[in-house]
């Protein structure tokens, strides 16, 4: 982490192209992060999910770049922590691999007491991701739990 951002980095055995698909198919992102939620996976294009059993994120998507970058805006409707919808930015960067994928993702405009719950949550569904787009089940999301 630094200043004001959360930084994780994930090595992923699939390709960029299949992996970008799980940031813009609303069956693929709710298959690692989410209950339920609706997506509109074009550039200004809102989305809102239920993230875990007690929040609910919301924000827009600002740059969907195939197979290499998405940006969205990020934020909790009840602004738990501190970052309401839209508050912060999440930029990921899908670079190849050999025939695999560095998913590098940054998390910006966190406040500070933000950014360690925020590092920990992308930590637990990026490894959700990885299983997924490499063709295996994560098994039961435990923060779904009421």
């Amino acid at each position: 982490m630094t200043t004001d951002q959360v930084l994780v980095e994930r090595r992923i055995a699939a390709r960029p192209e299949t992996v970008f698909s799980f940031f813009t198919d609303r069956e693929r992102w709710l298959s690692w992060m989410g209950r339920d939620g609706e997506f509109s996976f074009t550039p200004g294009g809102k989305y809102r999910t239920n993230v875990n059993a007690d929040h609910h994120a919301a924000g827009a998507f600002l740059t969907l770049d195939p197979y290499h970058r998405v940006v969205f805006t990020w934020g909790l409707e009840d602004g738990d922590m501190g970052v309401p919808p839209g508050a912060s930015v999440v930029e990921v960067t899908l670079t190849p691999d050999g025939e695999g994928t560095l998913l590098t993702l940054v998390h910006r405009d966190l406040p500070p007491d933000a950014r360690a719950p925020h590092l920990e949550g992308w930590t637990h569904y990026l490894d959700r991701l990885v299983a997924r787009a490499e063709g295996r089940d994560p098994g039961p999301d435990p923060w779904l739990q009421p």
